[in-house]
């Protein structure tokens, strides 16, 4: 059997209503969409409209804000690089945000790299992240390694 001898079986497709093609077909004249009115005209759009009720999304309250100036950050623990290094594909001597997002480790960098504590520092680790808590600092310098805070995320640093 070849790709262009594939069919559906029978009865498993049923062929679509072609609606305004004659009374004698059973969806002629108004084709199903009932008489006169908004919605028996062409290009009605009526998203949201309840008829004059007060819409859901006027009912509701609205709450917060999102900042201007709020980065969004990518983060990374300290045992999903130790599995890394484990697994070849980290160099533990120098590891960048750069070398996190190539090895796969981190998807995106987005506004930047923050290091978290969950999971044990591997070894002797050097590492240059945009953010870091207190605890992953204390045990990558506990293991013998350093970490290096830029601080200002990407686009701070660009301006």
């Amino acid at each position: 059997m070849k790709l262009n001898e594939l069919s559906p079986a029978d009865g498993s497709t049923k062929k679509r209503m072609r609606v305004g093609r004659g009374v004698g077909s059973g969806k002629g004249k108004t084709a199903g969409r009932g008489v006169k009115g908004q919605n028996a005209r062409s290009g009605v759009a009526v998203n949201g409209f309840e008829g004059g009720q007060m819409p859901i999304y006027m009912r509701l309250p609205k709450r917060g804000f999102t900042s201007p100036g709020s980065k969004n950050m990518s983060w990374v623990n300290l045992g999903r690089i130790a599995k890394a290094i484990e697994a070849g594909t980290l160099d533990a001597s120098n590891v960048t945000e750069e070398s996190l997002v190539a090895a796969g480790v981190v998807r995106k960098a987005r506004d930047g790299i923050r290091l978290l504590a969950k999971g044990d520092a591997p070894q002797k680790l050097t590492i240059t992240v945009t953010g870091a808590s207190k605890a992953a600092v204390e045990a990558v310098e506990k293991a013998g390694g350093s970490v290096t805070v830029t601080g200002a995320p990407k686009d701070a640093a660009e301006e």
